[in-house]
């Protein structure tokens, strides 16, 4: 059994969800005497946790169901007193283009209710914002492919693979297509990358307060090898019976887990002399409060990247505390019908014809120049809307201009 992704979902153009079905993810349908009941107009596709068989298939359902006497009778989930919820063993979906599910018998009362849970109903929240790459597809074929168009033999394949190439470029400097995950640092000081880890952005530890605080790269500082085989007496790596090098614990990396800040950053602790200059030195560690190297200055902690064991490798001082890692994902790592803003929808057409165009002989240098002119300008206007760049907010960084920037 495995849990159900957070999937985004996009609003059809004219709107088709009501009030109550946006907001509440709620709809009540009188009862049509069947165990057949569909639910078109909801954006979000229904997940059950169970097929027709009464198999469970998933931890849980993105829905409820509930047996109400009444079109005004309330929702009560099972194991509260007067509960109506229809139990999810007793639901399977078998249609999800129209949302079609299915019963184990008829309703007792006359209206079933569905009510859409989270995390699913969250994911439909601002979903007019967004183009999916099915509908982008599409709407490219008929603006641009067929008879007296631009191109009038292309597959719907080689559409497609531009397609979803483009968002995986777009994801990296232009779609707002930042993940943000919450860890706790463990014994180990390493953390798994997480599944759909491109690059990171920002790692920043958790105060008690909520606050993030940066975390700088080691940046040479220590290092983490991608070899460490065992030596001989000569240096020379050593192999086992089937002739590979054996590998042993990279020294480095256990000596960085007993590392001490104060020792490395020269940071001022008149109980614990850190050696750069000692009390004999005029009595006031005169190196440590002017021969700090400001690259090295921070309390903050230091990260690197473990290629060898794919983690995120954390300094010794944090063991135990929270993270807040924000990295890059190209876009189409849980879902390959991947959701595009509207606002790079037109830079989005115009990378994939131009991309198309590239390839193809009966297209001529000039035009696929003039293709990749346009392309690379839309892109730009796209990076430009999506920075969502507000006078007010501009206006209120400006009044810290005479400020020294600190850190």
């Amino acid at each position: 059994m495995t849990n159900i992704p957070p999937l985004k979902t996009t609003a059809p153009i004219p709107l088709k969800e009501n009030n109550a079905q946006y907001y509440k993810g709620q709809q009540i349908v009188a009862s049509n005497g069947t165990t057949e009941y569909s639910f078109p107009n909801f954006n979000t596709t229904l997940v059950s946790a169970y097929d027709t068989a009464g198999t469970q298939i998933l931890n849980a359902s993105n829905f409820k169901l509930y047996d109400l006497a009444t079109a005004t009778t309330t929702p009560i989930d099972i194991g509260q007193p007067g509960a109506n919820q229809i139990a999810p063993a007793n639901i399977a979906v078998t249609n999800t283009t129209n949302n079609t599910v299915h019963l184990s018998g008829a309703i007792a009362g006359g209206f079933l209710c569905i009510l859409i849970q989270e995390p699913a109903l969250g994911d439909n929240y601002g979903s007019y914002s967004l183009l999916s790459l099915n509908d982008i597809i599409n709407n490219f074929i008929v603006a641009f492919t067929g008879e007296d168009q631009i191109l009038n033999n292309v597959k719907r394949n080689n559409i497609l693979f531009h397609a979803r190439r483009a968002i995986q470029e777009f994801s990296y400097d232009t779609l707002p297509a930042i993940e943000s995950i919450e860890l706790t640092i463990p014994d180990s000081l390493n953390l798994p990358l997480p599944q759909n880890y491109v690059n990171y952005v920002r790692v920043a530890r958790i105060d008690k307060a909520g606050v993030l605080h940066t975390m700088l790269p080691l940046n040479g500082l220590s290092g983490y090898p991608t070899q460490a085989p065992l030596q001989d007496n000569s240096g020379v790596p050593t192999q086992d019976a089937f002739g590979q090098n054996q590998e042993g614990t990279p020294l480095i990396e256990e000596r960085w887990k007993k590392a001490t800040t104060n020792r490395i950053t020269g940071n001022y602790d008149p109980y614990e002399p850190t050696g750069v200059y000692d009390y004999t030195w005029w009595k006031q560690v005169y190196g440590q409060r002017y021969g700090l190297d400001p690259g090295l200055s921070n309390e903050n902690g230091w990260f690197d990247i473990n290629q060898r064991l794919g983690t995120i490798a954390f300094s010794s001082n944090f063991k135990g505390m929270q993270v807040f890692i924000n990295y890059i994902s190209d876009g189409l790592g849980n879902n390959l019908n991947a959701y595009v803003p509207k606002l790079a929808e037109e830079a989005l057409y115009a990378t994939i014809l131009y991309n198309v165009c590239k390839n193809r002989r009966d297209v001529d240098g000039g035009t696929k120049q003039f293709y990749k002119r346009d392309a690379y300008v839309k892109t730009r206007n796209a990076k430009i809307r999506l920075q969502n760049l507000k006078l007010d907010e501009i206006v209120q960084v400006f009044r810290g201009q005479s400020k020294w920037i600190k850190h």
